[in-house]
């Protein structure tokens, strides 16, 4: 396979996870892992500079859990 033929197939996949994780859904690569969504709620946070307190926003993460094989792999 070419470079070029490669790239344009990681950059199909890649396209789709981040689209069905941007609608809320799972994607799971069996044997590597799972990538899904969740809520931050707003919290309160601490400026390490001044010392004041400040309200952080509530937003959006993207989470990853490593499969077992993945992680079988890396020990």
């Amino acid at each position: 396979m070419s470079k070029a033929a490669a790239e344009q197939v990681l950059g199909s996949i890649l396209t789709t996870i981040t689209d069905a994780v941007a609608t809320g859904d799972k994607v799971t690569l069996i044997g590597f892992g799972t990538f899904s969504a969740t809520e931050r709620p707003a919290r309160e946070g601490r400026n390490p500079r001044t010392g004041e307190t400040m309200q952080i926003a509530a937003k959006k993460v993207v989470k990853f859990k490593a499969g077992k094989k993945f992680m079988d792999a890396v020990k």
